[in-house]
């Protein structure tokens, strides 16, 4: 009798494989039945949430459209409570603010590779290749470790009748050599670094300086090759020294493999996943990695017990993070949800009959309870508004927005911030609430977006600019009369144009050596889009302050972005000015840092070359400014004077 279907999920479950460059996706409608599966490309998305978003967007109707409610991310960098940043990549931004903004009830973030070791113990046998000898012992700890765009290193550990997947940083460990040509490697390596991990060599950037070392000690001109090229030509064996490349790799990782093994004494077995490995086939069972593994002088025989695999399979991260998703659903489902849920549960039964019906919506709705009015919530429960206030007051709270604070700690670990709208019905104090809580949920949606390598570029030029000029119309004009005001403090020439007349004027003045800012919420308006264009005319650079996907953010050398949408026609656009003005207010104290670090005069006699040395060329350069980071300049917002 032919096995019974798995069952569907109630609701499909999107999980995520997020790298430096790809973006993987796809729906889990059952227990191990993944569809529509895509991979996007990260530089074609402004950030994380762009990248889901697009995702989403490309599901049929049926599969998305209100219908995700769980999801999971496994991400190339670590994970430690709520804020996440990419190690080799810019984007960034909160697990909660993020969980609030797709509008799911859970999204879980975990490292990648702590992904894929929870993915081993799922493996087929055609989902994997050993190499060398060796015979894995069963519940003993497994290692893992793979190539990449860095070198990821995790295991796992038995625990009851599971397993506990190690988190961890192993990739960067102290690179040691084997052999006089590793040695070699080294010695060119730290030229330019100072300390050379075992990932700044065994990774996809690492292939590419060892073969810039190879080549050097080889006494040969260095091609510009990337690690695929180089690669291609070491499998095919048409260039000598990236053969040798490939080979000193696969040793290296051997190294790093047995290290790996005699600390965590991985009896089960060290596996091998990344996008490297699986990609050299038999290349690489041929190579010297599983002699590497083995050379351990007097453990040797105990080397040669540990089985080692490649894994062949490019879903496993994606099984990885299906199996912890999983696992926290079912501890969500055991714990039946907060600590004041459980409370409510329990205090039930006391409760009189209307009251009763108030806790019956908040456990049936508990997230839509953060954010919902008092009057929205008594009507759902057809209660009066002073019985959910009683009913708040009968769990010990002082009223229902204290309630909400204890129900957002429990629900998510974090204090959510988010946009709620402002009502007819709200009291003085509850509008006062919402509206601060609305600017700080969009000043941190701003942080979350912004792009490290921009703002220092930012900086850099405008250091090393003659004279800045801000440009604005409208509402926006205050951000540039604030920005002149503030650089002219700081001893920097600078002047706002705020009257499109005169913006005209100013612009056919501009010269190589200037700095146009142009503001604009939009980036649409007609006359500042002109003022760009003259400013390209005659050499000037252009920052734009403005929106993603902007005509002004396409014409600029390079963009700020600011996005936040306000209904003009309703309201002055306050939050989306302020928001303008902290742009403004990092600039500031990116170019005050900037120019202390360096003990330079802001202006100096050659500003032009200056300036020809720090403008970005399409596509726009993202060296980072040694003298200041995005970071260091929003460290010091809160100190600095305005």
């Amino acid at each position: 009798m032919p096995p019974l279907p798995p069952t569907l999920f109630d609701n499909p479950r999107l999980l995520a494989d997020i790298g430096g460059t790809y973006a993987r996706f796809t729906l889990e409608v059952a227990p191990g039945v993944f569809e529509h599966a895509a991979s996007l490309r990260c530089a074609e998305h402004v950030d994380f949430y762009a990248t889901v978003k697009a995702y989403i967007a490309g599901l049929p109707a049926a599969a998305s459209i209100g219908q995700i409610k769980n999801a999971a991310i496994a991400i190339a960098t670590p994970v430690a409570g709520d804020r996440v940043q990419m190690t080799n990549y810019h984007w960034q931004f909160s697990i909660e603010q993020m969980r609030e903004r797709l509008q799911f009830d859970n999204l879980v973030v975990v490292n990648d590779f702590t992904a894929l070791a929870m993915a081993l113990p799922s493996l087929l046998p055609q989902q994997r290749r050993q190499v060398g000898g060796g015979a894995a012992l069963p519940r003993s700890v497994v290692g893992l470790i793979g190539a990449g765009s860095g070198l990821g290193v995790s295991g796992l550990i038995p625990a009851n009748d599971g397993w506990v997947a190690l988190g961890t940083e192993g990739g960067h460990a102290s690179f040691s050599p084997h052999d006089e040509r590793e040695l070699a490697i080294l010695q060119y390596a730290w030229q330019f670094h100072p300390h050379v991990s075992f990932e700044r060599l065994v990774s996809g950037p690492g292939i590419e300086l060892i073969y810039r070392a190879l080549a050097a000690r080889a006494g040969g001109p260095a091609e510009a090759l990337s690690a695929p090229a180089i690669t291609t030509r070491a499998l095919d064996g048409s260039d000598a020294v990236c053969v040798e490349v490939i080979d000193a790799f696969c040793g290296m990782l051997g190294t790093a493999a047995a290290n790996l093994a005699v600390t965590q004494g991985a009896f089960g077995g060290i596996y091998i996943g990344g996008g490297i490995v699986p990609r050299l086939g038999s290349f690489f069972d041929r190579s010297m990695f599983r002699q590497r593994f083995e050379d351990k002088g007097r453990f040797a025989d105990y080397m040669k017990g540990i089985p080692t695999f490649v894994i062949t399979t490019d879903s496993a991260t994606l099984v990885g993070v299906s199996v912890i998703l999983a696992a926290q659903l079912r501890t969500l489902d055991s714990a039946q949800g907060s600590a004041i849920l459980s409370q409510v549960r329990r205090a039930r039964i006391n409760l009189s009959p209307a009251e009763q019906r108030v806790a019956d919506h908040v456990l049936a709705h508990p997230r839509s309870t953060l954010n919902d009015p008092i009057a929205q919530i008594a009507r759902a429960a057809e209660v009066s508004q002073p019985t959910v206030i009683r009913f708040c007051r009968s769990l010990g709270c002082e009223g229902l927005s204290d309630f909400k604070l204890r129900l957002a700690s429990g629900l998510t670990g974090t204090m959510p911030v988010t946009h709620t709208q402002v009502t007819g019905e709200d009291t003085m104090l509850e509008l006062g609430v919402k509206v601060l809580g609305n600017t700080a949920s969009a000043i941190l949606q701003v942080r979350d977006h912004l792009n490290r390598e921009t703002i220092d570029r930012a900086v850099q030029l405008i250091s090393a600019a003659l004279r800045v000029e801000f440009y604005a119309v409208g509402h926006y004009s205050v951000v540039a009369d604030d920005a002149q005001f503030k650089f002219l403090r700081m001893g920097v020439s600078s002047v706002s144009y705020t009257v499109p007349r005169l913006q005209t004027l100013a612009a056919n003045l501009l010269r190589p050596d200037v700095v146009a800012v142009v503001i604009s919420s939009s980036g649409r308006v007609n006359e500042l889009l002109e003022v760009v264009e003259k400013a390209h005319e005659l050499g000037a650079t252009v920052i734009a302050i403005t929106a993603s996907q902007s005509p002004l953010a396409r014409k600029a050398d390079l963009a700020l972005i600011v996005d936040h949408v306000e209904d003009i026609a309703t309201q002055v656009p306050m939050i989306s000015r302020i928001l303008h003005l902290l742009m403004i207010d990092i600039l500031v104290v990116g170019v005050s840092m900037r120019r202390g670090a360096h003990n330079l005069p802001l202006l100096g006699t050659d500003a032009t070359a200056a300036l020809d040395e720090a403008r970005p060329t399409p596509p726009i350069a993202t060296a980072a400014s040694p003298g200041v980071s995005a970071a260091g300049a929003l460290a010091h917002i809160t100190s600095h004077s305005s």
